[in-house]
């Protein structure tokens, strides 16, 4: 295609290769004009005549590309950095290409052909026959559809022009409407219309559904023969008879000025089997087209495209542009919901970029919305046109990404040096984006007047001087994007090419798919279908006569060079240097850095793209795995392993660990390895299945052979200590052998139970090809396929039961792809028995390796921090959808059949026991590597619980259905706890693994079993307490203390911990443990709590009644009476103290009650319950202002402790002050002087003062305090404070001398408050003086 400006030599003419062909089957076109010869001198050794770009050396014949027998034995490792051969034509297409070559003349052999990436279909036009198949599925002869042409076409003058197979258009139309991610990995389409239209006749061919009987009946269109006439524009059409001469057939030499250039076809909503269809014509029109199953009605658009005008070259050649309209395609590939009725089409012209809308429904209408000129005077907005040395600019196709939001347009220029005065041709890629932030709706568009496309990155040259192509050749290429690599583009040209241009490493390197001449041009490109959204797929081309191939991305990437240039200095191109950038290319392979994702230039769209990662392989990695691929093949002969080890480990076969060991590799390839002959050549039945059993015993025997090796040669135990992973990951190759091996006989199984009569209540007439697990392996399988293009030309089965080492994506697919493997819209007893299936797979596979973990042990390295590979997140994933898919089915099934519950239970089973002993693994595992857990814990917990739960509700549903309408006597009661009991008993024992401890709880009490229940706390016991601590807890909250505490007699040491933060019941079970000193410690806590002192007086027993708001002061001197019995029992050290202490405690809640009680009923108060602190008392009797409360304060402060006395000193003033207020003793010395008191009389009289009794309680030699007394604090006189070498404390004295009377009445104050200290003729009993 892309040839530099070199003339080729006669020996590869046009005409010697193909005269009878409109354009070339060679890689290169002649130069417009007169053909001339390249000197000799130019010539390149070794390369071929092509002129293709280096590499050349692997560019061989079309047989030798195609894989020979011993080839097809390929494993995941095969080289992909060559075309992929994916598969031969249908046998159908193959025979009607010979027969048609062999009855047409030689100017008639003409074969078109084509790809649909929507609908992954290919197409070939062969004579009047129209051959339409998949290009993805392996087996093509059976599902290749023959559509004939109508008998319209085949007679008159059509029919000439028939015969000329390049002038047909196809386009696809797809009924089912917009594919999610999950069809397109295996789901085939259904249903699809085709509409084919001959670019010179203009005739319309419409099938409406070619997969229906009745659908494949086709309806024609043929435009009049005034219609045609008038459709050439005039000035056009006489400037293009000037440099052309029409053939008999319609074939011309040069662009014909009314041909439609572009099809394209969108299905009509809601309309069966309706379909719109545009189409450009070079002159500028758009046309209509209405194809029903009824007829098709065409119309031409009224709206003018506005093409540019005719212009010439200056230099006299045919390089005129006949102004055109280019291409069509639309905005989304599928009719999307976000259009609506309605959709946008882009139109390409020699100028411009032109957005139209379609209303669809009620009405066709078509509008244009905007345009925006790419050939311009502003370069900013695309190409600015008149430059220097530019002399014409073609617009030659358009593409548009899968979002609809970037546009690459492929660019022609006609350039002449001014130096040299040489022209050549220059090619670029030209990429736009809409502007951000600008609303890309319909009606939005109507109002916008401003440009909405902005380049998304600077124009990208392919080439940048290359041959002089006329006119012809330049509108014969075809623009395709959207593959592997991330952002590349493929160009294909009328000669026969396809070219992969890629940005890579801030360069742009081409890829030339090139076959020799006898395998015909390449017809078409597309890209295989990802897996997954937003990833490309790997480029697939069409050709003429060799099939189908793919190019790899790593193609792409080691075989690309840089673009080829004209050199002025020497005779040839750049090229003659090639031979050495091609080893250098080729010797970087190996060592190739992965692809950045990044904002430069031509990078691949705002979404972030997966890179290409090529795995380092050094060349003392190959030399290792050769070296062992050897020994174990001498060890399979001979049995022997002499030197093995040292020459392994002289080899470096121990230096690297995992994935990469070549231990690790040699086991893969063995579980990997394809095997011969697995299908068919008829591709029917696909895989014989004893044959796939046969393949995967040897398989396995291989691998355990492989195994003796290492032990026999001492690898195992080198392994097993420096290796582990590499040593995990080999043993988990046999674990999935024998997984794979149980899933083939679990495939097995529904076959043979249908044709023994022993189908399930679900089952139906559905063979194996249709059941679920047959749809899983399919997906898995293509997956594979996909990624893998050098296994395209495989079974999906085939795939799947090779590629062992990936069974994970068995999960994976589970995880994202469930709903088109259960559909809900099949009958609910289908989507059943389908998830039936599946679930029994899963849980087939992983405890199929589990139960190899256990038989092998001894060869396993030790676990620490290591995860196998059924616990990973994957698997995990897929195992969590299909478990909650069928807890989705189960809430239905109540609807629709209860006793039907019971089927739902073994499978259920299944699925948590090993869900959750993944979760387990992996969490144990990341516990020993250090790293965090908590998320990974609590989706454990929560998924555990839904199981467990779901799983007893189940059980206790079946049985209660079981005697639903019984009567209830005690012999079916008795049944019904037998049944539970039995069903259960698999729950039970998962979830004492798994510590399932609500489960267990529910299943004890249901089944009202104290001997279950304390054996099973007796089972799990840890540090946390385990199940006992749960059922603690249950007891506690249910108030159920009885229970409880005689658990304790039991679980003595258990509930001791448990009832640590319990302290209204620790004190009991301390009381049975005989630890009165705690319990005794505990009461005396409780009793003066604050908070709610205890939930066993509150609420004793079992009644879940109200409590209380607290305790009673009533109930706190119980508790404290109760302190004092255990303190007194218990007698430990300092016991005599600790009862003094509980002593003075009562005598404050004494005091509390009777300062209560002494207020009047009319003032506020606190209600009993409440505790009060003592300094609360005391503040209270303060504020009452009551005499005998104010007594009541120093009887608290008496029976605090000295540290409250010296903490509250200020507070004990108060008392003093308050205490001398209570008496008028400026009457008492009024009265004293006007009597002449004697001391009888004072004493009479001062004994009845509060300043007298409260001396006497607090100074008195009978007064009773608590831990020190009033002396260490407040002194009576001031000079017992000086005696002290206290100076700075206070005394009673100072604090009287305060009191206003003092100065007259101060000597009886300080006689009352000595009287009293001495209790000279005082009595403590006597009331005060009113």
């Amino acid at each position: 295609m892309f040839s530099p400006a070199t003339r080729k030599p006669h020996s590869v003419s046009q005409k010697d290769r193909n005269a009878p062909h409109i354009y070339p089957d060679s890689p290169s076109t002649p130069l417009v004009g007169p053909h001339s010869h390249m000197a000799a001198a130019a010539s390149i050794p070794d390369r071929p005549a092509s002129g293709t770009p280096a590499p050349w050396a692997s560019r061989l014949s079309v047989l030798a590309r195609i894989p020979s027998a011993r080839k097809t034995e390929k494993g995941a490792d095969a080289d992909q950095a060559q075309p992929v051969y994916v598969g031969e034509f249908p046998q159908v297409v193959r025979n009607a290409q010979d027969d048609f070559l062999q009855r047409s003349a030689p100017s008639d052999a003409g074969i078109s052909g084509g790809m649909d990436k929507g609908t992954s279909l290919c197409w070939m036009v062969c004579g009047n026959q129209v051959f339409i198949w998949s290009y993805l599925s392996p087996a093509v002869s059976k599902k290749c559809v023959v559509l004939e042409f109508p008998s319209i076409l085949k007679n008159g003058d059509a029919a000439s022009k028939i015969r000329h197979g390049n002038s047909w258009m196809v386009s696809v139309v797809k009924w089912d409407g917009a594919s999610g991610t999950t069809e397109n990995v295996v789901r085939q389409c259904n249903s699809v219309g085709i509409v084919i239209c001959n670019q010179k006749t203009k005739a319309v061919v419409y099938w409406p559904d070619i997969y229906s009987e009745g659908g494949n009946i086709p309806t024609v269109s043929i435009p009049s023969f005034d219609e045609s006439k008038a459709t050439a524009s005039p000035g056009v059409e006489k400037a293009a008879n000037r440099h052309q001469q029409q053939s008999w057939n319609g074939s011309s030499t040069l662009v014909e000025p009314g041909i439609f250039n572009s099809l394209i076809a969108s299905a009509i909503p809601d309309a069966l089997h309706e379909c719109i269809v545009l189409a450009c014509r070079s002159n500028g029109e758009l046309w209509q087209f209405h194809c029903s199953p009824s007829g098709i009605h065409r119309q031409k658009v009224s709206q003018d495209i506005s093409v540019a005008s005719t212009r010439g070259s200056d230099n006299g050649q045919p390089l005129m542009n006949k102004g055109y309209a280019r291409s069509l395609v639309w905005r989304y590939h599928q009719l999307v919901i976000s259009e609506g009725s309605s959709r946008q089409f882009f139109l390409l012209t020699d100028h411009e970029l032109q957005c139209w809308n379609i209303q669809l429904i009620p009405d066709i209408n078509i509008s244009r919305l905007w345009s925006h000129e790419i050939v311009g005077s502003d370069g900013d907005l695309g190409i600015k046109k008149d430059l220097a040395g530019q002399k014409q600019v073609w617009l030659l196709d358009l593409q548009i990404d899968d979002r609809g939001k970037e546009f690459t347009v492929l660019v022609a220029t006609f350039c002449k040096d001014r130096v040299s005065s040489s022209s050549y041709m220059q090619y670029s890629l030209l990429t736009m984006q809409y502007k951000s932030g600008l609303n890309l709706s319909s009606e939005n568009f109507a109002s916008i007047h401003e440009r909405v496309l902005e380049k998304k990155a600077p124009i990208q040259v392919i080439i940048p001087k290359a041959r002089v192509e006329d006119e012809d050749f330049l509108f014969s290429m075809r623009l395709r994007v959207g593959g592997k690599p991330s952002g590349s583009a493929i160009i294909l040209s009328g000669d026969g090419t396809a070219t992969v241009a890629n940005y890579w490493r801030g360069s742009t390197r081409l890829y030339q798919f090139d076959l020799p001449w006898d395998a015909g041009k390449a017809l078409d490109a597309s890209v295989f279908p990802s897996t997954e959204d937003n990833e490309e797929g790997a480029w697939v081309v069409l050709t003429e006569k060799a099939g189908i191939w793919a190019i790899p991305e790593k193609a792409v990437l080691l075989g690309g060079v840089e673009p080829p240039e004209r050199s002025l200095s020497r005779k040839g191109s750049s090229n003659d240097g090639t031979a050495e950038e091609e080893k250098r290319s080729l010797a970087f392979g190996s060592n190739i850095a992965p692809r950045r994702a990044s904002s430069e230039a031509w990078d691949a769209g705002n979404r972030q793209r997966a890179v290409l990662t090529i795995a380092h392989r050094t060349a003392q990695d190959e030399e290792a795995e050769a070296l062992l691929s050897r020994l174990f093949h001498d060890f399979l002969l001979s049995g022997q392993v002499e030197g093995s080890f040292e020459k392994l480990k002289n080899s470096g076969a121990f230096e690297k660990d995992g994935e990469t060991n070549v231990f690790a590799r040699t086991s893969k390839s063995i579980v990997d390895t394809l095997a011969k002959h697995w299908t068919t050549t008829r591709g029917a039945e696909i895989v014989a299945l004893a044959v796939v059993s046969s393949q995967l015993l040897e398989k396995q025997q291989k691998h355990q052979r492989f195994l003796q090796f290492l032990a026999l040669s001492k690898c195992h135990e080198e392994l097993s200590s420096r290796q582990r992973h590499s040593l995990q990951i080999i043993m988990e190759h046999g674990e999935k052998l024998a997984a794979i091996i149980q899933l083939r006989d679990l495939q097995n199984m529904p076959s043979q139970n249908r044709s023994d009569g022993r189908d399930s209540p679900y089952s139906n007439s559905r063979n194996e090809m249709s059941s679920s697990l047959w749809d899983l392996i399919q997906i898995v399988g293509e997956k594979a396929r996909r990624n893998t293009v050098l296994l395209m030309d495989r079974d999906n089965a085939e795939v799947f039961y090779s590629r062992v080492s990936d069974l994970e994506e068995v999960f994976n697919c589970l995880s994202h792809h469930l709903p088109y493997i259960i559909e809900g819209e099949q009958p609910f007893t289908v989507q059943i028995q389908r998830a039936f299936e599946v679930s029994n797979a899963c849980t087939a596979l992983v405890r199929t390796a589990m139960q190899y973990r256990d038989a092998h042990q001894t060869w396993y390295p030790s676990p620490e921090g290591l995860t196998p590979w059924y616990c990973q997140s994957v698997v995990r994933s897929g195992l969590w959808s299909i478990a909650s898919f069928i807890l989705q089915l189960l809430k239905e099934v109540t609807e629709v059949d209860s006793s039907a519950q019971s089927d739902f239970f073994p499978h259920m089973e299944g699925l948590a026991d090993v869900i959750l002993e993944a979760y387990a693994v992996s969490i144990t595992a990341k516990i020993e590597r250090g790293e965090e857990h908590k998320a990974l814990a609590e989706e454990y917990w929560k998924r555990r619980d839904t199981l467990l739960d779901s799983l007893y509700l189940l059980i206790k549903g079946f049985v209660e259905a079981r005697y639903q309408g019984s009567d209830k006597d005690t012999d079916v009661y008795h049944q019904i706890e037998a049944d539970l009991r039995e069903l259960s008993s698999p729950l039970l024992s998962i979830a004492k693994r798994h510590e399932g401890y609500q489960t267990l709880w529910n299943i004890c009490c249901d089944l009202n079993d104290t001997g279950l229940l304390r054996t099973l706390m007796h089972a799990s016991m840890g540090p946390t307490g385990g199940f006992s601590y749960f059922v603690f807890q249950q007891l506690y909250e249910k108030r159920n203390y009885a229970k409880l505490l005689r658990l304790g007699e039991e679980f003595q040491e258990e509930l001791a911990i448990f009832l640590k933060p319990h302290r209204d019941l620790s004190w009991l079970h301390d009381v049975y443990l005989n630890h009165f000193s705690a319990a005794s410690e505990t009461l005396h806590v409780l009793a003066l709590s604050q908070e709610d002192s205890s939930a066993l007086l509150n609420n004793g027993g079992s009644d879940p009644g109200p409590a209380k708001q607290g305790s009673s002061l009533a109930d706190r001197r119980h508790f404290l009476n109760l302190s004092k019995i255990a303190a007194v029992a218990g007698r430990d050290a300092g016991f005599e103290m600790k009862t003094r202490r509980i002593d003075a405690d009562l005598q404050i809640l004494k005091l509390q009650e009777e300062v209560t009680s002494l207020f009047p009923d009319n003032e506020e108060m606190p209600l009993t319950t409440q505790l009060l602190t003592p300094t609360q008392l005391i503040e209270m009797c303060l504020k009452s202002q009551i005499r005998e409360l104010s007594l009541r304060a120093f009887d608290v402060f008496a029976w605090t402790s000295s540290s409250f006395r010296r903490s509250n000193k200020s507070l004990l003033e108060e008392c003093w002050k308050n205490a001398a207020d209570q008496d008028d003793w400026a009457g008492l010395y009024g009265q004293s002087v006007a009597e002449g008191w004697g001391d009888e009389d004072s004493l009479q009289a001062l004994r009845g003062t509060i300043l007298f009794h409260a001396s006497n309680m607090c100074y008195g030699l009978e007064a009773q305090v608590f831990e020190g007394g009033f002396d260490e604090v407040l002194p009576l006189r001031q000079e017992d404070a000086e005696s002290q070498m206290m100076k700075d404390m206070c005394s009673v004295e100072a604090v009287l001398m305060q009191h206003n009377d003092f100065p007259d009445a101060g000597k009886l104050m300080l006689t009352a408050i000595m009287m009293g200290k001495l209790g000279t003729d005082g009595k403590a009993e006597d009331a005060p003086m009113e």
